[in-house]
């Protein structure tokens, strides 16, 4: 193999760069990416950066110095297009194309939004720098209303970020526990409080039917000199007839896999890029990794892990299925990502950590500390077998747990049939 093609240059498709060269592979590495900017950090573009307290080179996921090192070839502001399961080639939108021996599908994942909300001025969505910085121009112009729709973790941390600002924020979700179907409605409920006790509006069971409208004035209001609709938001409607006022709307209900390239190409494209274990495709010489790709779960399906650990795990294992030519099916040895995903998110002076496969059902108990003070260590379990672990601030004890998680997870995959076959 003398040449590789990385598409997606963030953080998964950093680490499979880096992989690539610390794994012994001096061919040349061409990555692809669709935003002008190098590899950089997203977590704090809802937090930190948002809030004014970094800038976009504090970002950087790379000095000079790291990017010199792996002597990779940048496209930058080129997205793919196509990818020919023949010859390996990728398309870029400008007509250019990119043969190689080995492709990594690094393409991550796009903001969802709501049908009918998209170019009008005010409304935003938060996955790229642009969107943040489009966002934060539009929170510190003046004292503007916002309302954030979805009270998922990104909508939770800018709800969090618009309070540190001084900013009135409503939050709207459409379950009636926020975050049930992730922490469970217990946890859930407690997240919720957390807004509600630091002066944040939540509205639960709240449908959107839409927006209100006006023309746009086109002077800026809001912080978007940059939008180019003709009309901007003044509210936003519920279904069940309630209007809420609105000068910011925050759109942040999940994302979708940045797959739509890839139709046509041989490659599983249901719900992310299907792989195995190791990250191989189904196509000979094409792995993915990160956000875009759906994993093959131990205990049986397969998944996407839509978090910055679970691309750091994957890249190595990525990287040497596509440099050996094997998964990890065939060899056997190497170690599997996802098998314990972790995730945290940082809200007012709280920090949520969360580990595990838990179900919405799973039994849950108190470890550490209570849910009344908001300073706990719970663990969950399916038929007293531990299956999550999440914390409030408890950092230590999250820590220990998440260990003995991670240890009973491999032993229950060991002794598993499959693994004696």
């Amino acid at each position: 193999m003398r040449a590789v093609t990385v598409v997606g240059a963030g953080l998964a498709g950093w680490h499979a760069v880096r992989e690539l060269r610390d794994q012994g592979f001096d061919g040349t590495i061409t990555v692809i990416g669709a935003e002008p900017q190098r590899p950089y950090d997203r977590p704090p573009l809802s937090k930190r950066f948002l809030r004014g307290e970094i800038d976009e080179a504090e970002l950087a996921l790379a000095d000079e110095a790291e990017l010199a090192e792996v002597d990779a070839h940048w496209r930058t502001g080129r997205r793919a297009v196509r990818l020919d399961r023949h010859t390996r080639t990728v398309e870029l939108d400008d007509g250019t194309l990119i043969a190689s021996d080995g492709v990594v599908i690094a393409t991550g994942a796009l903001a969802r939004t709501l049908p009918g909300l998209t170019d009008v001025a005010g409304v935003h969505t938060l996955r790229t720098l642009a969107d943040a910085r489009a966002l934060r121009a539009a929170l510190t112009e003046g004292t503007p209303r916002t309302v954030v729709i979805g009270a998922g973790f990104v909508g939770a941390e800018v709800a969090a970020t618009c309070h540190a600002l001084g900013l009135p924020v409503t939050v709207v979700e459409a379950l009636d526990v926020p975050l049930a179907r992730v922490l469970g409605p217990t946890v859930g409920a407690i997240c919720g409080e957390l807004h509600r006790d630091h002066g944040v509006t939540m509205h639960c069971g709240f449908g959107v039917a839409g927006l209100r409208t006006e023309p746009n004035r086109g002077d800026g209001a809001g912080g978007d000199t940059d939008r180019t609709g003709s009309t901007r938001v003044t509210a936003v409607l519920g279904r069940d007839g309630r209007e809420l006022a609105a000068d910011v709307v925050v759109i942040g209900i999940g994302s979708r896999p940045a797959v739509d390239w890839l139709a046509g190409s041989g490659v599983d494209i249901a719900d992310g890029v299907g792989c195995d274990a190791g990250g191989a495709t189904a196509l000979p010489g094409v792995v993915a990794l990160g956000d875009v790709a759906r994993y093959a779960d131990p205990a049986g399906g397969s998944r996407r892990h839509e978090h910055w650990t679970a691309a750091v795990e994957q890249a190595p294992v990525a990287v040497r299925t596509l440099l050996t030519g094997r998964s990890r099916g065939e060899s056997g040895t190497d170690p599997v990502p996802n098998r314990v995903p972790y995730f945290w998110s940082d809200q007012y002076s709280t920090r949520i950590q969360l580990a595990g496969h838990p179900d919405a059902d799973d039994d849950l108990a108190v470890v550490e500390g209570s849910f009344a003070d908001r300073d706990f260590v719970s663990v969950y379990r399916r038929q007293g077998r531990l299956t999550g672990v999440v914390a409030m601030n408890r950092g230590r004890c999250f820590t220990r747990l998440r260990r003995e998680l991670r240890a009973e997870v491999e032993r229950a995959v060991e002794s598993s049939p499959a693994a004696s076959t």
